[in-house]
């Protein structure tokens, strides 16, 4: 008896099916959120200019924070970048992290399905100490995790 193994892209797709079923996000929604969301990162008075000082195509951005989370709370696969090396020269610290999960988590709140926020800001805690702990190494600073 042959027994099939399933392979990377069946797998990825039964994974990202499973998920979308356990959390009822979809695409729809993510570009919900990522779009509310980055509205107001515009008009947060403290993060607004950092994000603008970067970001000069904001639909491009969009786009790509779309596929960033797709990948995130899908694992679909779609983004294909390096999150670490795109923050690392930025001007945060650990209250910068604190207004965007803040912002972020509010508007999970307002957008999504209580499973799915919860989804959604799990993951964005641990992207938030990630980088964190990534900007603040590079500047002499240790920072230990604080949601992983």
């Amino acid at each position: 008896m042959t027994v099939a193994v399933e392979g990377g892209p069946e797998r990825r797709a039964r994974i990202t099916a499973e998920l979308m079923d356990k959390t009822g996000i979809d695409e729809p929604m993510i570009e919900r959120l990522v779009r509310k969301f980055y509205e107001r990162i515009q008009a947060e008075p403290v993060l607004g200019p950092i994000f603008a000082s970067k970001v000069t195509d904001w639909e491009y951005h969009i786009q790509k924070l779309c596929a960033f989370w797709s990948s995130v709370a899908l694992m679909t696969g779609r983004y294909h970048g390096q999150p670490m090396r795109m923050h690392i020269g930025l001007p945060v610290d650990r209250s910068h992290f604190d207004r965007w999960l803040a912002l972020f988590e509010k508007t999970a709140a307002e957008i999504c399905p209580p499973v799915a926020a919860a989804h959604f800001v799990e993951r964005a805690r641990r992207i938030a100490d990630s980088l964190e702990m990534g900007i603040a190494t590079t500047q002499g600073r240790i920072v230990a995790p604080r949601h992983s």
